[in-house]
């Protein structure tokens, strides 16, 4: 068990934060350890009841902190706009955007339930460039602002059995990347985080079979959430465009990086005979 993180955001500061899939795992994590540099947080995911109970430690670990909980189903369009008619109401105009909220699929593509694959495309793809594209004129506007897009190790190749969830983190590191470059006339940094495995549900609900413990991975991979929000924003203090948290997993990307696709096709035709 890794030890605990000490939070890196001491010398941030933020007006308002908004954070999606803040109910469980990295969210959660991302909200606990930004919470010291916010005067406002608006925590967004499907189940109400654990942004309360998430809302509820911070407010007394933070009796300073505003936190505002809102159930938005991601893969709604009509959600993902009553989202920012509500924050337009409330005149909450966040300056640090924080896409965590993801999703995947483990299996053959071939055999994959279409509603589940639509899904992790909405909530993936879709609604994270839909966020972007909802709070940038107002970042523009003030002159500041940050995003972080959760992103995977799974962007740097392509992965049979998990075809789609790697593609949409393709794009997610790409069109981080991208927007970056877009943004930094305006001193908007832009960070794709690319974690490897980390202990959270993600694997749960990625199974097909609702009997299966998660993900096949290797255990010596696995990085706590603690350090991979704590190593994230220390990125983004350093203005850096991605990173890879972990020294292992860094280690692991910078080899994929210089390895011939020839290569990394080889080895994942091996992996599946």
């Amino acid at each position: 068990m890794t030890a605990p993180v000490t939070s890196p955001s001491a010398d941030l500061a933020y007006q308002c934060a908004l954070v999606t899939g803040a109910s469980s795992g990295l969210g959660v994590e991302y909200a606990r350890q930004l919470a010291p540099a916010c005067e406002s947080m608006i925590l967004v995911a499907r189940r109400e009841d654990l942004l309360h109970q998430l809302a509820e430690d911070l407010r007394q670990c933070w009796p300073g902190l505003v936190v505002h909980c809102l159930n938005v189903d991601l893969t709604l369009e009509a959600d993902r706009h009553s989202l920012f008619a509500w924050m337009e109401q409330k005149k909450l105009v966040p300056d640090l955007l924080v896409n965590n909220a993801g999703m995947g699929d483990y299996g053959e593509f071939s055999s994959a339930e279409w509603p589940k694959l639509d899904a992790m495309l909405q909530v993936n793809v879709t609604a994270l460039t839909h966020l972007c594209h909802g709070v940038l004129p107002a970042m523009i506007a003030s002159g500041r602002g940050n995003i972080i897009n959760v992103s995977s190790l799974a962007s740097a190749l392509p992965i049979p059995d998990f075809t789609v969830y790697a593609a949409t983190k393709a794009y997610v590191t790409s069109f981080s990347e991208a927007l970056r470059m877009e943004l930094r006339d305006f001193d908007i940094p832009v960070l794709a985080v690319c974690p490897g495995p980390v202990h959270t549900g993600f694997g749960k609900v990625a199974m097909r079979m609702t009997d299966a413990d998660g993900i096949p991975s290797r255990e010596g991979f696995y990085t706590e959430p603690e350090v991979v929000v704590a190593e994230s924003i220390r990125a983004l203090r350093a203005d850096k465009a991605r990173v890879y948290p972990g020294w292992k997993i860094a280690l692991l990307a910078a080899g994929i990086s210089i390895l011939p696709m020839a290569v990394i096709r080889a080895v994942q035709i091996g992996r599946r005979s």
